[in-house]
């Protein structure tokens, strides 16, 4: 069965230096993109990080230093990585928690964006660890009744993601086959993430609140009255770029709702003293 597409759907896999999203950088993209008229797409290119691969790291996916040095750096190729992905939704594994923000804190750095705003993501690990709690080469061989033998090399974890991701949707009838509804399904936590890292999210007031530490479950407006260097220590912290950016954005709308309600208030004293003024 074929994805019911509205738009296209970008299915990939990053190839890193680490884990740390704020440090570390891509040495290789793969992605595949499904048109709705069933055409594939694939775009697979190795990047040169600008910095040592850390040997546990090359021992992983098995690329080394020797293999990126003349390959282009991500600056030299983000807009062409930007225009292939264009307005598609995007999917992979584990790509909620890693490789999406891993993507847009490189385009980011780079001084490069890509708006995520109105996009669906479908985190194939997320639904396959609600049906069965496994990993990709394990769920490969579930759904797939094939060995993965070339696990962390990108266009094959790519291609194994993909097929995982038509057979789970064959597999479960609870699976709406829509981008819209796997995209929430895969969301893990169930929460209205406002950042890709999830330290932000919506309250059901759909009020911006801070996910972590001390202040988790507290809106921005709260912290403010209690801390107000709270705000400045996260811009200040080693936080991934969009976090920042989402809490900039998310208090500049408070200020400019403050705003708009003192001028309202200032109005209608007006109004008041106008009609006290006609009765007299």
């Amino acid at each position: 069965m074929n994805i019911q597409l509205t738009r296209p759907l970008i299915v990939f896999d990053l190839e890193t230096t680490g884990i740390n999203i704020t440090r570390d950088r891509i040495v290789e993209i793969a992605m595949i993109k499904l048109m709705p008229n069933g055409e594939k797409i694939e775009y697979c290119k190795r990047v040169n990080p600008l910095m040592p691969i850390p040997k546990e790291s090359s021992e992983i996916h098995g690329i080394w230093d020797k293999d990126v040095q003349d390959c282009p750096t991500l600056k030299e190729i983000g807009d062409e990585i930007i225009e292939f992905i264009g307005e598609a939704d995007l999917a992979g594994f584990n790509s909620n928690r890693f490789d999406i923000p891993v993507l847009i804190e490189e385009l980011m750095r780079n001084d490069l964006f890509l708006d995520v705003s109105n996009r669906e993501f479908i985190d194939v690990q997320n639904i396959f660890h609600k049906m069965e709690q496994r990993t990709l080469v394990a769920a490969y061989k579930f759904y797939c009744e094939k060995d993965l033998a070339n696990a962390h090399s990108a266009l094959y974890d790519t291609q194994a993601t993909l097929e995982v991701l038509e057979s789970q949707i064959n597999k479960y009838k609870d699976l709406e086959n829509s981008v819209s509804f796997l995209s929430k399904f895969s969301n893990a936590s169930n929460q209205k993430m406002v950042d890709l890292a999830g330290r932000l999210v919506k309250n059901d007031r759909n009020e911006v609140i801070y996910n972590f530490g001390k202040h988790r479950g507290k809106t921005i407006q709260e912290v403010m009255k209690i801390e107000p260097g709270y705000y400045g220590w996260m811009l200040d912290a080693d936080f991934p770029l969009y976090t920042k950016n989402c809490l900039r954005i998310a208090m500049e709308e408070i200020k400019a709702k403050a705003k708009s309600d003192d001028h309202l208030d200032l109005e209608s004293k007006l109004n008041l003293l106008q009609n006290k003024f006609k009765k007299s």
